[in-house]
């Protein structure tokens, strides 16, 4: 039996037409069976196409797909592009297929790509490796519809085989190519295009967008809980309105539980930008982009649309998915699934020792400095303060030990001779402005190691060893040596809690930071991107520290 015709008034918003006018919007069976202009119509409330997600790791959330689903739709996000590179360095292709089974239960429309850097470099230890074969596999599924961020910008510039035999399966299968390429320009800009990916959301100055836009690309406006990029690139929204998208790429549970891609919206609109250029820049420009499957309030298109209260305020009221209601009034409709737990995780307990740092070179420090809302580093040069011969964290100047832990082996297996035989890769950084304790998590991009921050080593051995004890997981250690742990069993990376519970636990390992001296704005999502190497400048690996720049490793002291 057919589902009966279902009918709401209100001002409709036509993306499309760019105008906005009273009438009703009317559905049957998932599908808009037609728009009817009615000048009797005095409802307020605006009618128009869900918002989409241009690019997001949903992992990043602490939640896999099915309970991120159920924040997000409150937000009136309707779909998503979202790249599963984070489980799959941890997993490889099973973690792909975890993702997208568990997103298929819900009514959000998760549009999964093939994650094309697995691992993101050779210079980390990962879980797990995707070579061109098992790509190929996977943008041959039907349910995988994209290409994924090439972030391995140097090796497609250099012609690197297996990057290019990649792009060539997702041209010739026609499924857009996503790109990653931070601080490209010109001619190199130009080069990376020309090779096939076609959007780029790593833009952090107006002028690179420029440059990717002259390229031929098309640029994502990004602001996330690490990287905030929209008040650099909002001036694209008045001058390549057609060409730009919105996207978060990385959200904490603490900020999705209060907004999404909303206040992205609301926050464009603010600025003086063409309210028809923003909405589109929401929906119909990724829609359009990646041939989603996702209604744009026509007749015949599929019935996901939202109701906002009106453009001052701009509050998402109900979020329609295939003509089901799966939000109303701030509050998800959905119902929260059970989900399983896959995971690697092999490493063991350490010990202050190990994160001991004998002197091996000359009188300065390769120093990391963390930037607040930004994914990348500066590369500083710093004398180091020594105690009974050996390198120690110094809080007093913000210099503190950063190490990741190989999480994949144990111990005994690992010798790392950049660091005279300690079996920890440990570095320093400045930014985090710790006055005491440590921060350990296994979101640690791109290989999902254990990365760890602290004053002093007892403290480090601590937050990594809460993270190790529940196989993933954020943690602090306080003044006292007290620590708490956000477990997060599934892969290392997502919780299997509700998604508020997560949320409200993470707001407090946040606090818990900040009070021992942190002044970043997200400090947990900030160290997760102290081992992402593909990002300039200086990162640590479990190897070692490694600059983007020069595309190797660095030694600690020279």
């Amino acid at each position: 039996m057919k589902d009966r015709l279902q009918r709401l008034p209100g001002q409709i918003v036509d993306l499309h037409a760019r105008t906005c006018y009273a009438g009703r919007v009317e559905w049957r069976d998932g599908c808009i069976v037609r728009l009817v202009r009615d000048d009797a119509v005095r409802e307020s409330r605006l009618i128009l196409p869900g918002f989409v997600d241009a690019h997001i790791h949903i992992e990043s959330s602490l939640l896999p797909p099915s309970e991120f689903a159920r924040l997000a739709v409150a937000h009136g996000t309707v779909a998503t592009i979202s790249d599963p590179h984070e489980i799959a360095n941890v997993l490889g292709e099973r973690g792909v297929d975890y993702m997208i089974r568990d997103g298929a239960r819900t009514p959000l429309k998760f549009h999964f790509g093939a994650p094309s850097c697995v691992p993101a470099t050779t210079f980390e230890s990962a879980g797990a490796a995707l070579d061109a074969r098992a790509v190929a596999r996977l943008l041959k599924r039907r349910d995988v519809h994209y290409l994924a961020e090439v972030m391995n910008f140097p090796g497609v510039l250099a012609g690197d085989p297996a990057l290019r035999e990649m792009i060539a399966t997702a041209k010739k299968l026609g499924k857009p190519i996503d790109g990653h390429a931070p601080g490209l320009r010109g001619e190199q800009a130009r080069a990376y295009a020309k090779a096939g990916p076609s959007t780029d959301h790593e833009c952090f100055t107006l002028e690179e967008a420029q440059d990717k836009l002259a390229a031929g690309m098309k640029v994502l406006i990004r602001e996330g809980s690490a990287a905030r990029n929209f008040a650099a690139l909002a001036p694209l929204l008045k001058t390549h309105a057609d060409r730009v998208m919105l996207c978060c790429d990385d959200l904490h549970p603490d900020l999705l539980v209060q907004h999404h891609l909303d206040a992205h919206v609301r926050r464009a609109l603010a600025s003086g930008a063409d309210r028809f250029d923003v909405l589109r820049a929401a929906s119909v420009n990724p829609v359009e982009h990646y041939k989603m499957n996702v209604g744009l309030l026509r007749a015949g298109d599929p019935a996901d649309f939202i109701v906002v209260d009106g453009w001052k305020n701009f509050r998402v009221q109900r979020t329609y998915i295939d003509g089901t209601l799966v939000a109303a009034n701030g509050r998800s409709r959905l119902k929260r699934l059970r989900t399983k737990t896959p995971n690697q995780f092999r490493a063991r307990p350490r010990v202050a020792a190990d994160f001991a740092v004998r002197p091996t070179g000359g009188a300065k420090l390769n120093v990391i400095e963390a930037l607040n809302g930004q994914l990348i580093t500066r590369h500083l040069r710093e004398v180091p303060t020594v105690r009974e011969r050996a390198f120690v964290s110094d809080p007093k100047r913000d210099l503190l030990k950063i190490a990741v832990v190989n999480r994949y082996a144990n111990p005994p297996k690992l010798r790392n001779t950049e660091f005279g035989g300690v079996r920890v890769a440990v570095g320093f950084i400045r930014g985090f402005g710790l006055k005491a304790g440590a921060l350990a998590s296994s979101v640690a991009h791109d290989s999902h190691n254990i990365v760890a921050v602290g004053a002093d080593d007892e403290a480090l051995a601590r937050a990594v060893n809460l993270v190790i004890k529940n196989r993933g997981g954020l943690s602090v250690v306080d003044r006292a040596g007290r620590g708490r742990v956000l477990p997060l069993p599934i892969a290392g990376l997502m919780s299997n809690r509700d998604g508020r519970w997560v949320a409200q636990r993470y707001t407090e390992l946040d606090r818990a930071a900040k009070k021992l001296g942190s002044k970043l704005d997200a400090p947990f999502m900030t160290l997760s991107f102290m081992a992402l190497l593909v990002i300039p400048d200086l990162k640590l690996s479990d190897r070692g520290l490694f600059s983007a720049t020069q595309w190797g490793f660095v030694p600690l002291n020279q």
